[in-house]
């Protein structure tokens, strides 16, 4: 309870951001101010955009410094309070940092209660996660119709997996893209996807084809790259493309636009992205409709858990193999 393990940035990846970029220092906890709170970190969400936040390039959000402690957001508890609204012992969740303890202004943290939901799923589906999959569908690809396609692509991870399912609420037609026979087989078998396309196995553009006789009318889209082009070349009339991420491309030194962007001439289609942060004043409104869903059965997750804060560098890397199977979270 006296020290603090954080990780800071040494130095800025020019491709994957490896061990060498960062360094676990060790130093006293710090002590709340007024109006602030301690909370000892739990779990620490591990998410693409972490990547970005590494580039010293004009974003949504400042760059992490070199130096500073690494941007992350997590989950914990509440040490000690210097604001009358919490408690020791409550449950926040908040930008902690990859940190075992963090300090911050009390409105930089949102109270949680665990006995709804598990810890790390508020990393998740009712966590940024989620509300990204909300607003992203339901808002930027909207108006959702009954009977739509809908493509996700990286459709078993955190966000292409509540994309999917809330597509499936709405009555959507639902074709995922994801990495493996196992991944496509759990979001088809127990997400249920309506059919799945393996991008390390098959013919993406073929069995794209297949997947989706009749066109795209949304593609929410988390890779960028070839599978992004695949897709706007099946785009239907007044088609959407969400621009949510573009994992693919992340650790490339410079980004490869997309070919086929006059197919959303040709068919009066819309490209368009977004940060869940503009839709901050509604969380309240997903949360409550991700919640319900979720203990009716229609809204299922999956958490990959890292053990050990040690372990960050590696954890972080594996969102970029492919290697986690659902949220990807570490446990401080």
């Amino acid at each position: 309870m006296t020290q603090n393990r954080q990780w800071k940035l040494r130095a800025r990846p020019t491709a994957e951001a490896t061990r060498e970029h960062f360094e676990l220092v060790t130093s006293p906890v710090p002590s709340p101010a007024a109006g602030e709170l301690l909370v000892a970190t739990e779990y620490v969400s591990l998410d693409p955009a972490m990547r970005g936040w590494l580039n010293d390039a004009k974003s949504y959000v400042p760059p992490v410094g070199i130096g500073e402690v690494m941007r992350a957001i997590g989950v914990g508890k509440v040490v000690e309070s210097k604001d009358a609204a919490f408690a020791a012992g409550d449950y926040v969740t908040g930008m902690t940092g990859v940190q075992a303890f963090a300090a911050a202004p009390a409105k930089a943290w949102t109270k949680i209660d665990p006995s709804l939901v598990p810890l790390p799923r508020w990393l998740g589906i009712v966590g940024m996660p989620g509300m990204t999959a909300y607003f992203g569908l339901l808002d930027v690809g909207g108006p959702i119709n009954a009977g739509e396609t809908l493509v996700v692509s990286a459709a078993s991870g955190a966000v292409g997996a509540v994309v999917g399912q809330i597509g499936k609420i709405h009555g959507m037609r639902v074709v995922g893209i994801a990495g493996g026979v196992d991944k496509c087989r759990y979001i088809v078998d127990e997400l249920g996807f309506d059919a799945a396309v393996d991008y390390k196995h098959d013919d993406v553009k073929k069995k794209l084809r297949e997947a989706c006789p009749q066109g795209i009318d949304v593609y929410f889209d988390n890779v960028g790259g070839e599978i992004l082009d695949h897709a706007l070349a099946m785009l239907r009339k007044k088609a959407r493309v969400v621009i949510c991420g573009a994992i693919s491309q992340y650790n490339s030194p410079s980004f490869v636009g997309p070919k086929n962007y006059m197919s959303l001439l040709v068919n009066r289609a819309r490209m368009e992205g977004f940060v869940v942060f503009d839709f901050a004043a509604r969380y309240a409104e997903a949360a409550m409709a991700i919640a319900r869903w979720h203990k009716e059965g229609k809204l299922k997750a999956k958490e990959d858990i890292v053990d050990g804060l040690e372990q960050f560098p590696e954890a972080l890397a594996k969102l970029f193999h492919g290697e986690n199977f659902g949220k990807l979270i570490l446990k401080v």
